[in-house]
């Protein structure tokens, strides 16, 4: 089975797992960290940016399925055409740390210019930026499910007020994400992928509430050694294998 298909695997059994190195991550030590720690922590896809290197780089240190993220339709083109398994329009942090915030219509037509670069032969994701209303958040999510996304995915903690520490800090940045995951389950039939705020204390509830992947970035790549980020992704495939264990207890 491939890496795509391993993927889609996952996706369907809703237990998916993309760590993020970082839309705007070129540091190639860390990619390789963060890399290697997917691969050998069980997850599902790592999600890199669009640089010819960094592809390579991703897809010889990995037996997993490398998705590039972009928000430029031309960069898209050129990680499909030097091996990217999936796309990915999103993972906006660059942008929010400039102060910039991405509109619904923006989406649309980069989804649009990119869908006519690549083509609809290979998988491509959208996030729905977390910081527009919900009812425009599900208008969104409907037209891109018209437009043949493969997979749409949620954020949420650049918007999150968070006030604790400790676990109900946590569950307060995964408050939003989890919140927009409800409510665009409910109106697509397009498999969502919960980012943004997960944790392993908070993927759990990503999955109860309707999603089929989670998407995980700072806990794991802003760590210092490879051990240190393997362990993380681990706990993450760990607390899955778990809740399965006790469904099946009750069957």
């Amino acid at each position: 089975m491939n890496r795509i298909e391993q993927f889609k695997k996952d996706l369907k059994a809703k237990r998916a797992l993309k760590v993020i190195a970082g839309i705007d991550n070129y540091d190639i030590e860390s990619v390789k960290r963060v890399v290697s720690a997917a691969d050998m922590g069980g997850a599902s896809a790592v999600d890199v940016a669009a640089r010819e290197d960094i592809i390579y780089i991703a897809k010889e240190l990995s037996n997993i399925a490398v998705c590039v993220s972009s928000i430029e339709p031309e960069k898209l083109l050129m990680a499909k055409e030097n091996g990217a398994d999936m796309l990915e329009i999103g993972n906006f942090d660059a942008m929010y740390k400039k102060g910039m915030r991405v509109t619904a219509e923006e989406i649309l037509d980069i989804t649009s210019r990119t869908i006519d670069l690549v083509g609809h032969d290979i998988f491509l994701s959208v996030t729905v930026p977390g910081h527009i209303d919900i009812s425009e958040q599900i208008e969104l999510a409907q037209k891109l499910e018209k437009m043949g996304v493969d997979l749409i995915q949620t954020e949420g903690a650049c918007v999150a007020n968070v006030s604790n520490t400790g676990a109900r800090g946590l569950l307060e940045k995964a408050n939003v994400s989890i919140a927009n995951t409800i409510e665009l389950s409910r109106n697509v039939e397009v498999p969502i992928m919960t980012a943004s705020g997960i944790t392993p204390t908070t993927s759990r509830m990503a999955f109860a509430a309707g999603a089929s992947a989670i998407g995980v970035g700072s806990c794991i790549n802003k760590l210092s050694s490879v051990i240190e980020m393997i362990a993380v992704v681990r706990s993450f495939v760990e607390q899955h294998e778990k809740a399965e264990e006790k469904e099946e207890m009750f069957i």
